[in-house]
């Protein structure tokens, strides 16, 4: 029996840089960053526009490889993996949702949710039952058969939050997931993902913009000039 205790953090960052270079015009993306993600935790990254957030998140999920520094992922080191082993860990243990839906127009609803088991090998059986399913628990049921087109906004957000969940991820991204919706589905669509977490332990980090939606979650890491410059937790008010 090992006497090992399993780390409580599902993502370790260590002294992360990412360093741009074009021409003779270098940008520090992430400058020194030193941050940990535990296991079923929902946490947000804010700050100024350029400060970052989308780097941290593509880097730390292995879109975009760091230029110096050490991200482990369930306790997996990104940088000893090639691009191939990348891609099936990302599509096998992480969930993504960003801005732009990203939804193919020609499928429906549950065609959309169906395709990354599709092209993970699941059977079309098994591909269909889990999808309903999995649209079921965003509220879509009775949508399944629509496609983009026929959805609202907050609606083809759930498709993709369902899409992002289909596959069981250990991890969801989220990059301005409610950045194209109006408040009400902003909110919606935060008291979701926060339901999703909270009933499942499903682990998020989102990059957002949005203090109301931030204050959500379990952490708020605020950045400034590739570097993060503080760590809160939210202190929700009853409304």
């Amino acid at each position: 029996m090992s006497s090992q205790t399993p780390s409580p953090f599902i993502v370790e960052v260590e002294n992360a840089w990412k360093v741009y270079q074009t021409g003779s015009v270098r940008v520090e993306a992430l400058r020194g960053v030193n941050m940990g993600v535990k296991r079923g935790e929902m946490i947000a990254v804010m700050g100024p526009s350029g400060c970052g957030k989308t780097t941290l998140l593509n880097c730390f999920s292995g879109l975009d490889d760091l230029s110096k520094g050490k991200v482990t992922v369930e306790g997996v080191d990104l940088a000893k993996m090639s691009d191939d082993q990348k891609s099936e860990f990302r599509a096998k243990r992480m969930g993504f949702i960003f801005q732009a839906y990203n939804l193919l127009p020609v499928l429906t609803a549950q065609e959309n949710v169906e395709l990354p088991l599709l092209l993970a090998g699941v059977s079309e059986s098994e591909a269909h039952a889990t999808s309903l399913d999995v649209l079921k628990m965003v509220g879509l049921g009775e949508w399944r058969s629509h496609k983009p087109m026929e959805l609202s906004g907050g609606q083809q957000q759930r498709v993709t939050i369902a899409r992002a969940l289909v596959n069981k991820p250990a991890i969801v991204w989220a990059d301005e997931p409610t950045g194209n919706l109006d408040s009400e589905n902003s909110q919606e669509i935060i008291k979701l993902l926060r339901s999703l977490n909270q009933q499942y332990g499903l682990t998020l980090v989102l990059v957002s913009h949005d203090t109301q939606i931030a204050q959500q979650t379990d952490r708020i890491i605020r950045m400034r000039n590739g570097q993060i410059e503080s760590e809160v937790k939210p202190t929700i008010t009853a409304s």
